[in-house]
C-alpha cells in the first residue's frame, strides 16, 4: 500500500500484510512525525484528528467485541523468579555475540523481528533487560518505535527496565547521550566483542544507583 503524508506530502510504501485487516492503524511519518491514520482495506481515509498526535508512533485500535484472544498474545514460559530479556537486534553477527552472554547471565530471551512484535511483547510482559539496536526496524534511528514506547512509559515501570542501546553513532558508555535517549547504557558496535564486560558493569552501576531508593520503598 502506498501512503502519502498529509502534512509533508512524503510518499512511502507499507506491505499490506503488516497492516491489520479489520482495524485502523496509526503510523508516524518518518520525516515530519505527523500521525497518519490508515483505515481497513476498502474504507476511506479518515480526516485528521489533532488528539491523535498524542498516541504512539504505531498502534492499533482495540475492538472489545473480539474478546480476549490469547492467540495474539506472546505469552512465553518463564521460570519463577527468572530474569527476562527482550532482544531487538537485526544483525545476526551481533546477536551471535549477545545471546550467549544473556544465556550465561540466566536471562530468558525473547527475540523479535520487528517493532510491532516488540511492542506486543512489551505490552504483555515486563522485561528486566531490553537490548535494542537504534536502527531496529527503521531507517531513521530517531524514530525507533521501541525507544519511543519506552520513553513514554510511566517512571514507576521504566525504572525497573534496564535498556541497552546498540549504536553506530555514539561512544560506548556515553552517559550524557544515554540520558538524552532515555536509555541506561550506550554500546557502540565497535565494542560489541566486549558486550559481556560492558553489560555487567552497566547492570552493576544501575543496581547501585537504585539500591537506596528501592530499600526505602521496601
Amino acid at each position: 500500500m502506498e501512503i502519502i503524508c498529509e502534512s509533508c506530502q512524503s510518499k512511502f510504501k507499507i506491505a499490506d500484510e503488516k497492516l491489520p485487516k479489520d482495524k485502523t492503524a496509526f503510523l508516524k511519518c518518518p520525516k515530519c512525525s505527523y500521525r497518519i491514520s490508515i483505515p481497513p482495506a476498502g474504507q476511506p481515509m479518515p480526516s485528521p484528528d489533532p488528539a491523535d498526535f498524542e498516541e504512539d508512533f504505531f498502534s492499533f485500535e482495540e475492538d472489545e467485541s473480539e474478546g480476549d484472544d490469547t492467540t495474539e498474545k506472546p505469552f512465553d514460559f518463564v521460570e519463577e523468579e527468572g530474569k527476562t530479556a527482550l532482544l531487538c537486534e537485526p544483525d545476526p553477527a551481533i546477536k551471535k555475540v549477545i545471546i550467549p552472554v544473556l544465556d550465561v547471565l540466566e536471562y530468558h530471551i525473547t527475540e523479535v523481528k520487528d517493532s510491532r512484535e516488540a511492542l506486543k511483547s512489551m505490552r504483555y510482559h515486563g522485561y528486566d533487560l531490553i537490548v535494542v539496536n537504534e536502527y531496529f526496524d527503521t531507517k531513521n534511528p530517531d524514530a525507533n518505535g521501541v525507544l519511543i514506547y519506552l520513553e513514554r512509559l510511566a517512571m514507576a515501570v521504566r525504572r525497573d527496565i534496564f535498556v541497552a542501546l546498540v549504536t553506530r553513532r555514539f561512544r560506548t558508555m556515553d552517559h550524557m547521550v544515554a540520558f538524552q535517549k532515555s536509555v541506561n547504557m550506550m554500546i557502540n558496535v565497535d565494542n560489541i566483542a566486549d558486550f559481556d564486560k560492558i553489560l555487567r558493569r552497566g547492570l552493576a552501576d544501575h543496581g547501585l544507583f537504585y539500591q537506596t531508593f528501592k530499600d526505602c520503598l521496601k
